[in-house]
């Protein structure tokens, strides 16, 4: 609808979170638990925001709480897109589902708000069979509870290890 685009480093991310290949534990290391994604300054691409991604491998090295990481990586006062493979529990399996993030906090800029809603559906078509979609506006939206809700609900007893 706001004629933004995708860029195609945005799109070959996504698969590569998408495809679990079978793949080395070197590979698996370099794989990205979570991406950051911003319009670029003339506002007419989605790209990848250099420097916010948390990969596989820096989980229990440089990141204890991969979760909480991510969370802390979003702006206070502007909006995001983003990806997290979220790593979780039910009372019968363990799961990896992608989720795609809309990060609207309240204290964002009318005009920004305003950009990302109208050119979520860019992303999205590019993201293909995603199943979770989480609209956040502020840290309250983004605790495990809420998390754990959108995964599944009661079925779902741990989320990134921990219960919920």
């Amino acid at each position: 609808a706001s004629g933004v685009q995708v860029a195609d480093e945005v799109c070959r991310i996504f698969y590569d979170m998408k495809v679990r290949k079978c793949s080395t534990p070197e590979e698996v290391k370099k794989r990205k638990k979570a991406v950051i994604f911003c319009l670029s300054p003339d506002k007419k691409c989605i790209i990848v925001e250099e420097g916010k991604e948390i990969l596989v491998g820096d989980v229990g090295v440089t990141v204890t709480d991969p979760f909480k990481h991510f969370v802390q990586m979003l702006p206070e006062k502007d909006c995001r897109y983003a990806l997290y493979d979220a790593s979780f529990e039910t009372k019968e399996s363990k799961k990896e589902e992608l989720m795609f993030f809309l990060w609207a906090p309240e204290q964002a800029p009318l005009k920004s708000k305003m950009i990302y809603a109208s050119s979520k559906d860019a992303i999205k078509k590019k993201f293909q069979g995603i199943k979770h979609e989480c609209q956040a506006n502020g840290p309250e939206d983004l605790n495990r509870a809420c998390i754990a809700e959108k995964l599944g609900g009661s079925l779902v007893v741990a989320f990134e290890g921990s219960p919920v």
